[in-house]
């Protein structure tokens, strides 16, 4: 049974936008893209998710433009920031798409751990985190398929660990949103990471 409550943006959205356009002033890995483009298109596939089986809320969109700032930009402080000015609901969907709380953006746990941690956390979030967490994914993974149809391996290096470790960590993720409501993302995620996968493969062997 679909949805069918409207989603209506309000002046809360736009400050949303301000808010995350102030914070993220860095650009995408290794491109001269503005890292805003990310999260507006994070944003973008939530909405077009409105009157689905899982609800489209305001706040969903709102938490899909600010679902990195708390790992990149201040932690536990800025988490409180964030539901002082959009509401503990934003918040909590927030908290529960970071990978990591800590204060120094310098100073997260190692990227195993916290990869691990957010897949253990994840099995146990709610349909809108799951929904927003694989927006998340399907933009990164698109990105990364897209560059490596033009450079090759050397997308690699613009990340922490290379093709194995990020084919495992999208699988392993695809794993989780499998359990939950289906939806035209969570088909589009598996079909950009086995279209990746195969051609890392192909590369692999010559």
């Amino acid at each position: 049974m679909q949805n069918t409550e409207r989603l209506i943006l309000t002046e809360r959205f736009s400050s949303a936008v301000e808010y995350a356009r102030q914070l993220h002033t860095e650009y995408r890995k290794g491109t001269d893209v503005p890292y805003l483009a990310h999260l507006l298109g994070v944003a973008s596939l939530v909405m077009g998710e409105a009157g689905g089986l899982v609800p489209v809320t305001e706040d969903m969109v709102i938490a899909a433009l600010l679902h990195d700032v708390v790992e990149d930009h201040g932690g536990m402080p800025r988490l409180r920031e964030v539901e002082q000015r959009f509401g503990a609901n934003v918040g909590r969907m927030v908290a529960g798409l970071s990978d990591t709380f800590a204060d120094d953006h310098n100073k997260k746990e190692g990227w195993e751990q916290r990869k691990l941690g957010y897949l253990d956390r994840l099995r146990g979030e709610s349909d809108d985190v799951l929904l927003i967490s694989v927006a998340d994914k399907l933009y990164n993974a698109k990105s990364i398929l897209d560059e490596y149809r033009v450079i090759g391996d050397a997308v690699w290096a613009r990340f922490n660990r290379g093709a194995d470790k990020q084919l495992w960590y999208f699988n392993a993720l695809l794993a989780v949103f499998r359990k939950r409501p289906s939806n035209k993302i969570v088909d589009d995620f598996e079909r950009v990471v086995r279209e990746l996968s195969k051609l890392v493969r192909a590369g692999s062997l010559g």
